[in-house]
């Protein structure tokens, strides 16, 4: 016997875009998410390699003797491809909401795996982690605070510690279409886990606009487009002023008629501050035209190495796809294999849904 197929009258266009993504309607197809989730999730794990040697590293020193490949040893002493805590995060994200739900508690379980049991690492043993992560974990492995409850909510706990794991639950809002606003509530609820300050969520909801532009569109004109979507939603927010620089002079939207010129490299700090993070990423992905030369400009540009190459590297894998990866990169990564098997268990069950 047959199977029954439905017949839509309808243009595909008419129905919602969340629609078109749960069912596969037009555009939305499950061989197109999976290069996606994977051009994301192994574009920011390279950059966190390429970064992790040299972290802490000054502009200076880099500049006389520039990352150009992949490096071994350094800062932490490791292997070529190792990533950091920015990496092992992301898979602990990954695994949770590779099942179709989101589980708040569950998360903050992988976190405290990873922390204590060195799960989700390249080489078996955790490093690198950031002391505001650190004392959200502690906290929530005491008992007595749920996981939403965990995170710091300080002025001065806005390091760069949930936008960078927070790529994959904006791979999943967008694979299984979830609506926008729902989207962003889950984003900053995931940023809480850790990072619960109003200027750290809006870090990741901007992150997460330019990301979804990016993928429906991998152009760099969809920058500007996330920026847009982002000010309809954090316009009249007070801690929104912290990006304004991102704004007008990195991203070049401004209510001037005249507007200054792009920002140059001695102006971009690279700092674990979430703001300069945020802008680094940005910039390098704009002033660049390939994924290899976005994410050598980011390590290059010192400091905090890891964690801007790595948020950059997510950004660049969306605009310019997996395939721009260098595959000896991809080769020397660590655990590649784990992530990309991460990659499809999760695309798989999100369309299911």
């Amino acid at each position: 016997m047959k199977e029954k197929k439905i017949v839509y009258v309808e243009p595909v266009s008419y129905f919602p875009e969340e629609i078109r993504r749960k069912y596969g309607l037009g555009e939305y197809k499950i061989w197109d998410a999976l290069p996606m989730v994977r051009a994301v999730m192994l574009g920011h794990a390279v950059g966190d390699a390429l970064g992790v040697p040299v972290e802490f590293c000054s502009r200076e020193k880099l500049d006389e003797n520039p990352v150009r490949g992949m490096r071994g040893r350094g800062t932490y002493h490791v292997p070529k491809g190792t990533w950091s805590d920015d990496t092992s995060m992301s898979l602990a994200t990954l695994d949770s909401l590779k099942s179709g739900e989101v589980d708040y508690e569950e998360i903050m379980q992988n976190f405290l795996a990873w922390l204590a049991d060195d799960k989700y690492t390249s080489t078996g043993k955790s490093f690198d982690v950031g002391k505001t992560c650190l004392s959200s974990i502690r906290r929530y492995a005491k008992g007595g605070t749920s996981a939403l409850e965990c995170g710091e909510k300080g002025e001065y706990s806005n390091g760069n510690g949930s936008l960078m794991r927070i790529h994959p639950v904006a791979l999943y809002a967008f694979v299984r279409g979830i609506p926008e606003e729902r989207g962003i509530e889950i984003i900053h609820n995931v940023s809480s886990l850790t990072h619960a300050h109003e200027r750290s969520k809006i870090a990741c909801g901007i992150y997460a606009f330019i990301l979804w532009e990016l993928l429906k569109n991998p152009q760099k004109s969809s920058v500007v487009d996330g920026i847009c979507r982002a000010e309809l939603i954090y316009g009249g927010c007070k801690e929104y002023s912290a990006y304004k620089r991102l704004r007008e002079q990195i991203v070049g939207i401004s209510d001037k008629e005249a507007t200054r010129e792009p920002l140059c490299r001695s102006e971009i700090s690279s700092t674990g501050y979430v703001v300069d993070t945020l802008e680094a990423a940005v910039w390098c992905l704009l002033t660049t035209d390939s994924y290899k030369e976005c994410v050598l400009k980011a390590v290059n540009l010192g400091e905090d190495t890891d964690t801007v190459a790595a948020v950059a590297g997510g950004l660049a894998g969306a605009l310019y796809g997996f395939s721009a990866i260098p595959t000896q990169w991809l080769r020397t990564l660590k655990e590649r294999e784990y992530i990309d098997r991460l990659c499809e268990e999760a695309t798989a069950e999100w369309w299911e849904k």
